[in-house]
Parts: structure tokens; sequence; C-alpha cells
């Protein structure tokens, strides 16, 4: 039997990237996938919640949300040159539009029943300032969120994680080739080696007594010091 097999799933910026290669692994998994990703526009918060409605609707329950959105980041936008525009679409998109999807969804899996799972993508600059001001703010703000979902879900049987992938090509991020060498495994990941994980933890077989947690998927570039040494 698949890991996901009868479940149902909503994953969000499905359209390139980490989100496609979970919406892919979900499928291949066994789960029917609502797959999201332009055609909602999810600075807005009626978009967001309608999105919720939309997934229920067209999937009759929802079992597994996976929250992959995020606006194309600037490389190096500190604090004192992002727009307060590019703030808030950021924020708008991580943070407001889980917040808005996770509460509606989360009611719908308790009124039914359902041993629901979520799995917000956040990522290493949660936890360390990375010249990104408004992606680190809205990565942090998004792994409370996780960990105050977990406690409150966790006694209807919901379990709710993060994952923080590392350096993957793709989607909204360019790595500079030279990055490698700063990757113990000497590597870039892929989509795949981030969904992999997904499934395990959203599966029971493998992640049945996991919450409130971010799982690394990084290669090991967390272990470098940011900071370069003086030369």
């Amino acid at each position: 039997m698949k890991l996901l097999e009868g479940d149902t799933a909503l994953v969000t910026g499905a359209g390139n990237g980490i989100g496609k290669g979970m919406a892919d692994a979900l499928e291949a998994e066994g789960a029917r996938v609502m797959r999201a990703d332009v055609e909602f526009d999810l600075t807005k918060k009626e978009n967001a919640q309608r999105l919720a409605e939309e997934a229920i609707r067209r999937l009759g329950k929802v079992s597994l949300f996976v929250h992959c959105a995020s606006p194309r980041r600037q490389e190096s936008q500190t604090v004192l040159g992002a727009t307060f525009e590019q703030w808030r679409e950021m924020l708008s998109v991580n943070l407001d539009a889980a917040f808005v999807i996770c509460q509606a969804l989360s009611k719908h899996m308790i009124e039914n029943r359902i041993k629901g799972r979520i799995l917000l993508v956040t990522s290493l600059h949660a936890e360390s300032p990375r010249n990104l001001a408004h992606y680190s703010a809205a990565k942090a703000g998004e792994t409370m969120l996780m960990k105050e979902l977990a406690k409150a879900l966790g006694p209807h049987g919901i379990r709710v994680n993060a994952i923080a992938p590392g350096a993957i090509p793709g989607g909204g991020f360019f790595a500079p080739p030279a990055m490698v060498e700063k990757i113990p495994m000497r590597r870039f990941g892929t989509p795949a080696d981030v969904a992999a994980m997904a499934v395990a933890i959203l599966s029971e077989r493998f992640g049945a007594y996991v919450t409130g947690s971010t799982v690394v998927v990084d290669g090991g570039i967390g272990l470098h010091n940011w900071i370069e040494p003086a030369r």
C-alpha cells in the first residue's frame, strides 16, 4: 500500500520548484492532490479563504495541507533596502495565507474527525539573518505559527510540522555555482530531496509521532558559518 493512499491534499506554490516536487511526490504515494499556484492571489485574505473552501469542494475532504507558496525573493534585500510593499507581499503570502488556510482547514478536519496533517515550508532564514529581512521575518513567523498549530491541534489528532530546505535551485532561488563549496555534501539539493522527506513526515507509517517540529533538508549547509571570517 502506498504511504498516502486515501489522503486528499492541497498544495500551494505547486507550479514549479519545491511545490511541484511536493505535489508530484504526494500523488506518487497515492494522494489525490489539488495544485494551487498563480490562479489564487494569496496576497489577499479573501482569496486564501476561497482556496481553502475550493479545496474542500473539489476534494470532498482535505486531510493534507502543504504550504509552499512564496513570492520570488530578491537576493541581498536588507531591512534598509526592502520596500513596505515588498514586506507586505512576502508576509501576506507566506504567513497571512498560511494562517487563513490552516485555520479554515483545521476547523474542517476537526468537524469531520479527520486525522489531518499540515506541513509548512519554511527556511534556514527563520533561524538566522541572511540579508533578506522580509523573507526571514516571514519564515520565522511561519515557524511559530506551526508550533502554535501543533499545540492546539494535537488533541484532535492533527499533526503540524515544518520543513526547511537548504540550497535548492529552481523556482524563486538562483544558486551561484560557488555556493556548492559551502555545502558539506558538495551538491545542491533537488525538489525530490525535499519531497521525499515531506512524504515521510506526512505519512502515518513514518511520521505518526512527529508534530511541532522543523525538519531540515539542507545537505549540511546550515552548519556553515554564514559570516565569512576576516582574511
